[in-house]
């Protein structure tokens, strides 16, 4: 069943979006966290610090990130649904991760705080309204909706499944 979301975003979000948009906003995030913790129960021990290149990062610095951007866009939704007008700052992933030492850090407990933290975001996204979900923002200088922050939440974490499985766990 197609759905009518508000999905105002930035050229740079399309490819997210396109991954993501594929019915109802709650069980795409449902269906989207299921299909990632799935993927990250059966990444081998041997895998977890592993890098296809130099300069890449390894699978769990990579989970580091994908933690670090969920909590980026779901307080732009927060803060946008809450019709806070203040325009948002864009982050530096590579930045971000070059001062995120996960070397220390246990999988489990890595895996763990994602399971967490994207119930809480489901939790809240759930409690959106139509109108909050229709609300519109500023990130990164663009214009940007409630909805298209939740798609982005799945598609960007469908586009790294697609990295895990395509660079990291090829035979």
């Amino acid at each position: 069943m197609k759905h009518d979301y508000n999905l105002v975003y930035s050229d740079f979000y399309t490819n997210y979006i396109q991954l993501a948009q594929q019915g109802e906003l709650k069980k795409v995030l449902k269906k989207n966290s299921r299909k990632f913790l799935d993927l990250l129960d059966d990444i081998p021990k041997s895998k977890i610090d592993y890098s296809y290149g130099k300069d890449k990062w390894t699978i769990k610095q990579l989970l580091q990130h994908i933690t670090d951007a969920e909590r980026v866009f779901a307080y732009r939704a927060l803060r946008v649904a809450r019709y806070d007008q203040t325009p948002l700052p864009g982050f530096d992933e590579n930045t971000w991760a070059e001062h995120a030492d996960v070397s220390k850090r246990d999988w489990n407990d890595m895996v763990k705080e994602f399971r967490l933290l994207r119930r809480s975001n489901q939790l809240m996204i759930e409690s959106f309204s139509s109108e909050q979900l229709a609300a519109t923002g500023t990130a990164s200088n663009h214009p940007i909706s409630v909805a298209a922050l939740c798609f982005i939440l799945a598609g960007h974490v469908e586009h790294h499944m697609n990295i895990i499985r395509e660079r990291y766990l090829i035979k």
